[in-house]
């Protein structure tokens, strides 16, 4: 996901703004100058906006003198709707997944054309991780991806289908046909899975959650083989999905 790199507005809010969307996955440390040019803003006036949001708690300043996200802003982030239901819901059906697998598991979500990661479980075992709670991953390299884009409205997957698809590695899908064919085979079989497509040595399984016919969410692990493990890992999601989607369900 890429920082703020547009001119800010003239209003204060926007320029606040403007510094916390200097933060990303791949920036998650910077120092003044760095969110300075980020945020498009004068360093004088980087400093005395980032000052009051340090004060604040918005952003901390660690031991390099370098500016982090704050505790403040994680609190706020937890009281959103997509936290406080669907994380709550879910977690007790994660853990029991980490406790027969030991493997990592992901609750995940669409904004748009990405994935966005709510909560994660990670396993004991050396495969390579690459997203972390309220990181945002493509669509077309994750098994939660896949899930979501599968049931996601017909305009949002053809402009994933229309754009170009980025290659993490050798078995990313890169071709739109093949793709196309892949999220129809989702629908059909109830799941996804990908073969070290975001990560090599990392491979994945994941199912829809869903209430009231619309799918709300996937449930994913990550493991290094699926060969020998594919069925029994699905049969575990899809008995975890039943129960996020009872338990949303009751707490309307």
């Amino acid at each position: 996901m890429a920082g703020n790199t547009a001119a800010p507005g003239t209003t204060v809010t926007s320029r606040v703004l403007a510094i916390l969307g200097a933060y990303d996955d791949q920036h998650r440390t910077l120092s003044l100058t760095q969110i300075a040019e980020r945020a498009g803003l004068a360093r004088p006036t980087a400093h005395r906006l980032i000052a009051e949001l340090v004060a604040w708690g918005a952003l901390r300043r660690d031991t390099r003198g370098n500016y982090v996200v704050g505790r403040r802003l994680w609190d706020l982030g937890l009281l959103a709707p997509v936290q406080t239901g669907l994380r709550e819901a879910a977690s007790p059906f994660l853990h029991d997944l980490y406790g027969a697998t030991l493997a990592t598991v992901h609750l995940a979500v669409r904004d748009d054309t990405q994935v966005l990661y709510v909560d994660t479980v990670r396993g004991h075992a050396s495969v390579p991780i690459v997203s972390t709670v309220g990181s945002r991953l493509p669509l077309h390299s994750t098994g939660v991806g896949k899930v979501l884009l599968a049931h996601a409205p017909e305009e949002t997957r053809r402009r994933v289908l229309a754009a170009p698809l980025p290659r993490f590695t050798p078995y990313t899908i890169t071709q739109p046909a093949v793709l196309a064919r892949q999220l129809a085979r989702v629908g059909h079989d109830g799941y996804a899975t990908t073969q070290e497509e975001m990560t090599l040595g990392a491979c994945s399984a994941a199912v829809p959650v869903t209430v009231d016919d619309t799918v709300v969410a996937a449930l994913g692990i990550v493991v290094a083989d699926l060969r020998r493990t594919r069925p029994r890992l699905v049969a575990a999601l899809q008995v975890a999905a039943q129960g996020v989607t009872r338990t949303l369900a009751a707490g309307r």
